[in-house]
């Protein structure tokens, strides 16, 4: 009798055993369990799309204003260079046969340019800016409106000029531009336009 009641015992110990053994292990489960994360009430918010300054310059004013517009937007720039740089006398005015003029006179006239490295893709707005010259840009921009895609990019144009004003040179490179561009009206500007006049502008823009 003896016998059976340690028999007895021994087992409703092994039975306790067992059972502490197992509500531990699911205490270091839920232990273990990875705290829900809290999810954010507002969302951030989206960054702000990049800005490229295409600029040609031939003599030195409208890089004055390229880099203006670039530190008044944020934006980088970009040099459109022709392989074949502009002297002072290819941009002689008054002499009907020099480079700039012929080339002007000529809508089909597309000077090379030096490279075709410019990062358009990387950016989501390009201000083109340059000089007018007889009243339109200069033909190395058409060349640059035609040697990249430009689908789906906002576009605009700021200009200098000794006496003209930005007339149809902006609408010109539109109907040039490759791709579907998202586009508005350029604006002549100083070469030393001050920073709240380009923000100011741009902002109008509604890009």
């Amino acid at each position: 009798m003896k016998k059976i009641w340690l028999i007895g015992l021994s087992m409703l110990m092994m039975f306790g055993l067992l059972g502490c053994g197992s509500d531990t292990g699911k205490a270091e489960q839920k232990a273990s369990a990875p705290a829900p994360q809290k999810v954010a009430e507002t969302a951030a918010p989206a960054a702000k799309g990049k800005i490229l300054v295409a600029y040609f310059s031939a003599t030195g004013n409208t890089k004055q204003l390229a880099e203006g517009a670039a530190k008044a937007l944020g934006a980088d720039l970009y040099e459109v260079r022709p392989a074949k740089p502009y002297t002072s006398e290819d941009l002689n005015y008054n002499d009907e046969s020099t480079r700039a003029t012929v080339e002007q006179k000529n809508d089909q006239a597309r000077p090379e340019l030096a490279d075709k490295n410019a990062p358009v893709a990387n950016y989501d707005t390009i201000v083109l800016a340059y000089p007018i010259w007889w009243g339109q840009a200069p033909r190395l921009m058409d060349t640059f409106v035609e040697s990249y895609d430009f689908t789906g990019k906002n576009m605009t144009a700021i200009c200098t000029s000794g006496g003209s004003d930005v007339g149809s040179s902006a609408d010109y490179l539109q109907k040039l531009t490759k791709g579907q561009a998202n586009w508005k009206p350029g604006k002549l500007l100083s070469p030393r336009a001050g920073e709240q006049e380009i923000k100011s502008w741009f902002a109008d823009l509604g890009f």
